[in-house]
């Protein structure tokens, strides 16, 4: 088990280092392709050459590629100075380098903005992880029933609506509709430390909207795999034997038909925790995911490189927890 994790936690720094490689690579050359310098996106349209080569030099941008991603990866494990010619800022490690749009630190824009996604994510996800298996397994146990149809055709509802249709048509009822289903007005994020309560009235929505998403795949996948699971020759078996149907569908046939679930989950999971872009945009959460929307239009590249290489580091560390607990999902499964 210790060999196994090591190896995958080797893998997974490899994949990162890999990530990361490529994302600096293409915000570093696509601005040359164009032919014109990054410089450019730190002193603006309205220039002179000069002004460009000073910023390149001040900033590095005129040493080799590979030398600008050394020093920015030692930023991100050190720390590293910035200096404007005239003073010296420190960067504590992890430094993601500062926003030249809000003048920002890269890393503190995004402590503060995690927060926001992290209650978005957890939140929804438990929803939909919940109602998504729930409504799959009574599908597929009920397969050809009034249930399993309507469990269906909403499941089907759900993954055809985009969050931001359902998210509008949420807030349209319950914030601005009519006074006696105004549930939610002036819906807002509002820390858990400031008013536990007023967090969760807010996030109700949001969740929902996610989650309602989300769940329609998973009632789909959890249905499709339970009807698999439920044909093979050891449900049968355990069946003839005479154990209860519900240790049956619970010990055997659920334990198994979980495990494509649990892979789709860490990853869905790993990659909204990089930011629910579509949610935090329709609903104005200032989480990860609105904060790399603005950056795009804005072109704050260096915000942009920092979410994307949290975000890739999410992803791949839930999928190094989702192949550990395979194996106590799945006896079958050996982490040799």
């Amino acid at each position: 088990m210790i060999r196994y994790i090591i190896r995958r936690l080797i893998g997974a720094v490899l994949v990162v280092i890999v990530i990361s490689m490529m994302t600096f690579a293409i915000f570093q050359i696509g601005p040359k392709l164009s032919g014109a310098s990054p410089a450019f996106l730190y002193v603006g349209k309205i220039t002179t050459p000069a002004q460009v080569e000073a910023v390149e030099k001040r900033l590095g941008l005129d040493k080799p590629l590979i030398e600008q991603y050394w020093v920015y990866m030692k930023g991100i494990a050190v720390g590293r100075d910035f200096t404007d010619g005239d003073q010296v800022v420190e960067c504590p490690a992890p430094c993601f380098g500062y926003s030249f749009r809000l003048n920002t630190s890269v890393w503190d824009l995004i402590k503060d903005r995690f927060p926001v996604t992290l209650s978005l994510t957890i939140g929804a996800a438990i929803l939909w992880l919940f109602f998504g298996v729930a409504t799959g397994v009574i599908s597929a146990l009920k397969r050809g029933t009034a249930i399993d149809r309507a469990a269906m055709v909403i499941a089907l509802a759900g993954v055809s609506l985009p969050v931001f249709f359902t998210g509008l048509v949420l807030l349209s009822i319950f914030s601005y509709g009519p006074p006696a289903l105004r549930w939610f007005p002036d819906v807002h994020y509002v820390p858990f430390t400031e008013s536990p309560q007023e967090w969760f009235r807010n996030l109700i929505l949001p969740w929902t909207a996610l989650a309602f998403l989300f769940a329609a795949l998973y009632a789909r996948f959890t249905r499709a795999s339970m009807l698999e699971t439920m044909s093979e020759d050891y449900i049968r078996t355990a069946t003839a034997k005479g154990l209860p149907r519900r240790d049956v569908v619970a010990k055997h046939g659920l334990r198994a038909a979980l495990t494509p679930i649990v892979t789709i989950f860490g990853l869905d999971l790993g990659a909204l925790l990089g930011g629910a872009i579509l949610t935090e945009s329709t609903f104005s959460f200032p989480g990860l995911g609105l904060l790399s929307y603005n950056a795009i239009q804005s072109e704050d590249l260096p915000i942009i490189l920092g979410v994307t290489i949290i975000a890739a580091l999410f992803i791949v560390v839930a999928n190094v927890v989702v192949d550990v607990l395979y194996a106590f999902i799945d006896p079958r499964v050996s982490l040799t």
